[in-house]
């Protein structure tokens, strides 16, 4: 055998050698598209219904929405008439029960008199579950 003829088989191994080597390869890549195919489709199987139960809850919770819609403007009316209510009321009667208490007060005064042996202003003194407690006793002291 001449030095071409080893070369020659020696390429011709080589060669069938990448082959096998490529051929295992393409035999692994197409074992895992199948694969990925298989997930693929389970995946879309699966997708489907979710997609269905979430359209379903969306649906619900805006209905819910809508409803709580309805309920805020119907406080928001409730209030305002509350309000416009309490206006009204202040309007009518603030002004004579006002006149009327300063009256009463007055009328009070006038048939009280003003009895001159009491003092003008009276010590006060604190009421605790039952005992009466000095003036004196409430001040606090400085800490030094």
């Amino acid at each position: 055998m001449s030095g071409g003829e080893v070369a020659g088989i020696l390429v011709a191994v080589f060669w069938a050698i990448l082959v096998s080597f490529l051929a295992v390869a393409l035999a692994r890549l197409a074992q895992t598209l199948r694969a990925t195919t298989k997930l693929v489709a389970e995946v879309t199987d699966q997708a489907v219904p979710l997609l269905a139960d979430a359209s379903t809850a969306v649906r619900s919770a805006q209905t819910q929405i809508d409803r709580v819609d309805a309920i805020a403007s119907d406080v928001q009316e409730v209030t305002s008439n509350a309000s416009a209510l309490s206006t009204t009321v202040a309007s009518a009667f603030g002004g004579p029960l006002v006149k009327v208490a300063a009256f009463g007060y007055g009328v009070r005064r006038a048939l009280g008199g003003h009895k001159e042996d009491v003092p003008a202003k009276s010590s006060r003194r604190t009421v605790i579950v039952g005992r009466t407690v000095p003036a004196a006793r409430r001040v606090k002291r400085k800490k030094d």
